[in-house]
């Protein structure tokens, strides 16, 4: 008898947890691999944006310390350069991963 209930009551568990996972997963259906890689790439572009605008940021404190110094002010704009190419460049990334990533979905 008490064995019985406990396989209803970790029955009746494993269908409740199953319910959750199909409601975050939005439907029984579970993720496809082209949406698993897609949600890694831009995890892994989101995170170079970041460092992107961080190097950006590290250039403008370069730029306002350089104190008129010819060669700090060419670094710092140098740098500044540089974070707002690679910015560029994660943003034409994100929509080319984008793009694909619906073209192959359909």
């Amino acid at each position: 008898m008490l064995n019985q209930l406990i396989y209803l009551a970790t029955s009746e568990k494993a269908k409740k947890a199953q319910t959750g996972v199909e409601k975050i997963n939005g439907g029984s259906k579970p993720d496809s691999l082209e949406s698993n890689i897609g949600t890694v790439i831009s995890a892994i572009i989101g995170f170079v944006g970041i460092v992107a605008v961080i190097v950006i940021i590290l250039g403008g404190i370069q730029y306002m310390m350089s104190q008129g110094d010819p060669g700090k002010t060419k670094k710092a704009k140098d740098t500044i350069l540089y974070g707002l190419i690679g910015l560029i460049v994660c943003l034409l990334a994100f929509a080319i991963v984008q793009f694909v990533i619906n073209a192959m979905q359909q």
